[in-house]
């Protein structure tokens, strides 16, 4: 059970919490996709079964675990385990867990992250899937960088990284 300590969330939100509308995000925003890209990479994606269906494919260059309650569902290319522990003890040693979504798995994930990654989405965004589990007291602040708004990006974001007390 160490290896659940090294979770890392990976989550990104509206000034008013909304993280999906309608089983998918509700923006356009290119350069949270290559940060998402880029730090998880090479290793473990966490995901409950309707975010893998929003996605809708295997992302490549990354393990990809699905939790769900079905206890017959297969998927090509996919782990699909029933619980975060069996979820996380797939993953090869050196491979980090990034919980990816949505909003029940964060919330099953979030008693085990040591890390946060959050886009802050510089809006109030009308959607049915919050990120209800995350409590600033519990966290350190470690990094933030701010982006405007591009042709690529909808709105303006900050990306930050928190760091679990």
């Amino acid at each position: 059970m160490s290896e659940m300590k090294d979770m890392t969330l990976v989550v990104a939100m509206s000034e008013n919490g909304v993280i999906g509308r309608d089983q998918t995000l509700p923006w356009r925003l290119k350069s949270d996709l290559q940060r998402f890209k880029s730090c998880t990479m090479g290793h473990g994606l966490l995901m409950g079964r309707k975010t893998f269906e929003s996605i809708g494919r295997v992302l490549p260059g990354r393990i990809t675990v699905v939790l769900t309650r079905q206890p017959t569902l297969h998927l090509q290319g996919v782990h699909v385990c029933h619980t975060l522990e069996e979820a996380v003890a797939i993953l090869p040693p050196g491979k980090i867990p990034f919980v990816v979504g949505g909003a029940e798995i964060y919330r099953l994930a979030m008693p085990h992250a040591q890390r946060l990654l959050l886009t802050r989405v510089h809006a109030d965004i009308e959607g049915d899937a919050t990120f209800d589990a995350f409590h600033p007291e519990d966290w350190r602040l470690d990094s933030a960088e701010s982006f405007p708004i591009t042709n690529d990006d909808q709105y303006a974001t900050t990306f930050e990284t928190w760091i679990r007390r």
